[in-house]
């Protein structure tokens, strides 16, 4: 049975999308009319519990996503590709690096979750994992990411559409998961060519958080500190985004 899945573009580089924990794939905003869909392929998967696949059911695992990718381009036919993982779908796609290390082209990291264990206070546990069941919470985590700056009506739109196309027990598994995994020690020393993107606004995943693990963990990673954007740069500065992916896709 085929898997849900997005396509855009026809070209020869073919790129694996991975969405954030609050997303899905059609819940990247404007870049996608910004891609070059002649020079590259990009298939955009939905997780199980989120979007068209919110009904089929899992672990909720970056395991399970990974294992999912895969199976993904082993349909589409594509032995070698590109990454790119937002936020969560940042660790998920290091994930799938860890898994599959020969197939992986290129890795892009947009605000991306590390491959440790990412560490969170009593606070911060209450904050995301409350986040499952709490709107008001998924509301102060946008909030907080984009650096306060967001405006109200695209904040609650982000939370309700978060409400719609996900399940609560995929949500609240997920976050168990990308903030407990360590794939430290499979991904350490790794290759492949990396780039990191972050928005000076975002309050979590800055741009030293990114030093001290993105660019300690990979010896041919680069990074790029978006100055208008917070954590969605897609939303965001979604021209500067797409430049800044594609440029590093074509070198």
């Amino acid at each position: 049975m085929s898997m849900p899945h997005r396509l855009i573009g026809s070209g020869d580089h073919r790129v694996l999308v991975l969405h954030d924990w609050f997303g899905t794939s059609s819940g990247w905003g404007p870049v996608l009319d910004c891609l070059d869909g002649d020079a590259f392929t990009y298939a955009l998967l939905d997780y199980r519990g989120y979007g068209d696949r919110k009904t089929v059911g899992g672990a909720y695992t970056l395991a399970e996503i990974a294992d999912d990718a895969l199976a993904l381009a082993d349909e589409l036919g594509w032995e070698s590709f590109s990454l790119i993982g937002h936020s969560m779908g940042g660790k998920a796609a290091q994930q799938v690096l860890a898994q599959a290390p020969g197939r992986v082209r290129k890795l892009v990291g947009l605000a991306p979750v590390p491959a440790g264990v990412y560490p969170l206070d009593r606070d911060g546990e209450a904050l995301f994992y409350g986040a499952a069941q709490d709107r008001d919470k998924r509301r102060a985590i946008l909030d907080l990411v984009t650096g306060r700056r967001a405006p109200r009506v695209w904040l609650d739109l982000m939370v309700d559409r978060s409400l719609e196309w996900s399940t609560r027990e995929a949500f609240g598994g997920y976050v168990k998961d990308w903030v407990t995994a360590d794939l430290t020690e499979r991904i350490t020393g790794n290759p492949v060519p990396v780039k990191v993107i972050v928005g000076a606004h975002d309050l979590a995943l800055t741009a030293e958080v990114m030093r001290a693990t993105w660019l300690s963990h990979y010896p041919n990673a680069e990074l790029e500190e978006i100055p208008n954007s917070g954590h969605y740069p897609m939303h965001e500065t979604p021209l500067a985004l797409a430049a800044g992916v594609e440029r590093f896709l074509r070198a």
